[in-house]
């Protein structure tokens, strides 16, 4: 069989038939807008009532930021070996194999991508909520923004990047704004930093845990600018900047939202709160900045979703060109060169799961399988050192070994203690997992014989 990546070509030349047309700018600003969007607004609050003191609550999003920061490292490394479309379903075909890859790219599709999109959808009509919209309009309305912005990725990837550099950088200064006017105008003090629990408790790693598959929902999406490397120029430079100044805008932008939330508000009240945001710029401005703050939480989202539509289709259009997908998900449109029928088929998809799934369950469900891969995708950057020497690295992992071997080690943490603390959802998670192996002989075969 013929090999997948040839040696000959050089794969920053490798396009797969799409346009290159994304910058350093464009790069970072899809990793700020694929992770900033409800998660910073919807979870504190969870994570407060899961680990129960200051301390804890700024060394798990203090966690989350360095584990999310050595997995951009070690996927900076990958991405420039591997500038073409797909990601992390390119990197762990080259490290593992087609099967790992396909069942990676399966569950992308069944559940982590089209999942994350439907979490997000979920969170959109929680803060419609906020605006007085019914519950059944405010979930008719999340459906019609993903179709919206599938419309507009189908339109040219610049289409997409336009709408997704307006929308992240309104959302960057949504999270300045929220930070500026709790520490001038909420009449808060630094005394909420010094909080101390009425009875004692012993810090829980359980809880940790727990608290960690929030935090990293919050932190979710970094990794999507490696799902279109295909179409990013001069990937040596603008995929690994893209990477590492997007995730550290990142950790730097949600620690100063969290010092924000607890300066304006104590303890007890952030960690009973479900809409932590609105309810501080409430206590700050009164009703007038709740409802402005819900709605630059509507954009937030709206970003978040644009990004994941950009990204994942490219998962699914790399599958369908190795003939180890659905063939029409291959299909590239000749006026705007973008792969379009995955970009509506993961729309159609997010839509249906919206339906059905609440944002508590559909977040769980998506960490869970996703640490599974990206773990493994960590450890690829090991496996291709020993295995694939003599490849090209414009980019090589900074504290190589110990930066993707601690990445990778904490994500295999993170799915066993979901394992053990959430079985019901985890077993879902697997299973879908599994599902894939059948799908993949019957796709492998009919590849053969072709």
């Amino acid at each position: 069989m013929k090999p997948l990546v040839t040696p000959e070509v050089s794969a920053s030349a490798q396009t797969d038939g799409l346009k290159r047309d994304l910058g350093l700018a464009d790069c970072a600003l899809l990793v700020i807008g694929s992770v900033i969007g409800s998660g910073i607004f919807l979870t504190p609050g969870n994570i407060a009532r899961t680990v129960q003191s200051v301390e804890s609550v700024f060394l798990v999003w203090v966690a989350g930021g360095l584990l999310s920061f050595f997995g951009a490292l070690a996927y900076a490394e990958l991405g420039a070996m591997f500038p073409r479309a797909g990601g992390i379903y390119v990197f762990l075909r080259e490290a593992y194999g087609p099967l790992t890859a396909f069942l990676y790219g399966w569950c992308t599709f069944f559940v982590m991508q089209s999942g994350s999109v439907a979490a997000l959808a979920a969170g959109f009509a929680i803060y419609l909520g906020y605006l007085s919209v019914s519950p059944v309009a405010a979930k008719i309305a999340s459906i019609g923004v993903i179709g919206f912005l599938t419309a507009m990725n189908c339109l040219g990837v610049r289409s997409g990047a336009r709408v997704q550099n307006l929308l992240t950088v309104i959302k960057m200064g949504s999270l300045v704004g929220i930070s500026v006017v709790l520490f001038t105008a909420s009449g808060g003090s630094f005394a909420h930093y010094s909080y101390v629990l009425p009875t004692s408790a012993a810090f829980s790693w359980s809880a940790f845990g727990i608290a960690m598959i929030a935090v990293l929902w919050a932190y979710e999406g970094w990794h999507v600018l490696t799902y279109n490397a295909g179409e990013v120029r001069n990937p040596r430079r603008n995929l690994t900047g893209g990477l590492l100044l997007g995730t550290l805008a990142i950790v730097v932008l949600y620690l100063t939202v969290n010092l924000a939330y607890l300066y304006a508000l104590p303890f007890e009240r952030i960690s009973g709160s479900r809409r932590l945001a609105s309810d501080a710029m409430e206590l700050a401005l009164g009703p007038v900045g709740g409802t402005l703050i819900a709605i630059a939480i509507l954009i937030s989202i709206s970003g978040a979703i644009n990004s994941n539509t950009m990204g994942g289709p490219r998962v699914y259009f790399a599958m369908a060109r190795e003939n180890l997908f659905f063939r029409p998900f291959a299909y590239v449109q000749p006026r705007y060169v973008v792969p379009t029928l995955s970009i509506v088929l993961q729309g159609v998809w997010a839509s249906l799961l919206t339906l059905v799934g609440s944002f508590d369950r559909l977040f769980s469900y998506v960490i869970f399988v996703c640490w599974i891969f990206y773990g493994l995708g960590g450890l690829a950057v090991l496996v291709l050192r020993h295995t694939r020497p003599e490849l090209d690295r414009p980019y090589k992992t900074w504290g190589y070994p110990f930066v993707p071997l601690l990445f990778a080690l904490m994500a295999f943490l993170i799915v066993g203690n979901t394992m053990v603390n959430d079985f019901k959802n985890s077993f879902w998670g697997l299973l879908v997992v599994f599902t894939g192996l059948p799908a993949y002989w019957y796709w492998s075969r009919k590849r053969e014989a072709a």
